[in-house]
């Protein structure tokens, strides 16, 4: 028997059961639409419309970006190194000192372009 029969078993039967979900809910949910329900949601506020150009970002949005890849980032270097933290000894304990260090060059930005102000 092939060993990847089973896991082709498992995405088949995975894929009926999200199509089956999206086709039952399709067939048995309620129909109901009114005017607020075909509307964008717009978080409660008017759409405006916008600028020719399609206007400019406020710097935020890069600044909440880019926080969110810089911890991402440290996460997923960090958890395998506590993982094997025994076997890496001395070595990696300074790689990830290092690491930290570099990690910490785009937070201090961040810090002093007022990305973690929230006006």
């Amino acid at each position: 028997m092939n060993p990847y029969v089973p896991l082709l078993v498992l995405m088949g039967v995975a894929a009926v059961l999200a199509l089956g979900g999206v086709g039952a809910s399709a067939i048995i949910g309620p129909r109901r639409y009114n005017r607020a329900k075909l509307e964008a949601y717009e978080c409660g506020i008017q759409p405006t419309p916008h600028a020719v150009g399609g206007g400019r970002f406020p710097i935020k949005y890069y600044l909440v970006a880019m926080t969110f890849i810089v911890f991402d980032i440290e996460v997923v270097f960090l958890y395998p190194w506590a993982v094997s933290f025994a076997d890496l000894a001395v070595f990696g304990l300074v790689a990830m000192i290092g690491f930290l260090v570099l990690i910490t060059v785009p937070f201090v930005y961040e810090w002093r372009r007022g990305g973690f102000e929230w006006d």
